[in-house]
C-alpha cells in the first residue's frame, strides 16, 4: 500500500509534527485526505480510460456507445471509498508514533 510506505518514509517529519505539538488526530487527517485524493486521481483516471477505451471498441464493434453517468459517478465513489477504507490503518499508525521513537527512526 502507498500510503504505508509514505508513513514509513516521513516517520521523522511525523515525529516532528507530534513534538511540536500536532494532535493525534491531524496527523490522522492529513494522511487520510492524501489516501482519498490518490485514490480519487486514481478514480478519474479510471473512468477517463474506460469511457475512452468504450467508445473505441463500440466504433470498432459499430455498436452505438450510451454514456451512464451513474456508473462513473459510483465508480469514482467506489474509488473515494476504498481510499478512505485502506488509508485509515496507516493513517492511524501515523497518528498513533511515540514522538521520540519517531525522531529516532532513520
Amino acid at each position: 500500500n502507498i500510503m504505508l510506505v509514505s508513513v514509513t518514509e516521513r516517520t521523522r517529519e511525523i515525529g516532528i509534527r507530534l513534538a511540536i505539538g500536532a494532535m493525534e488526530k491531524e496527523v490522522l487527517l492529513q494522511f487520510l485526505i492524501e489516501a482519498v485524493v490518490l485514490a480519487c486521481l486514481g478514480g478519474i483516471t479510471g473512468v477517463v480510460l474506460a469511457t475512452l477505451a468504450s467508445v473505441g471498441l463500440a466504433a470498432i464493434m459499430d455498436i452505438p456507445y450510451l454514456f451512464d453517468p451513474g456508473i462513473n459517478l459510483l465508480s469514482f465513489g467506489f474509488s473515494a471509498l476504498i481510499g478512505v477504507v485502506f488509508g485509515f490503518f496507516p493513517a492511524r499508525r501515523a497518528a498513533r508514533l511515540d514522538p521520540i521513537d519517531a525522531l529516532r527512526h532513520e
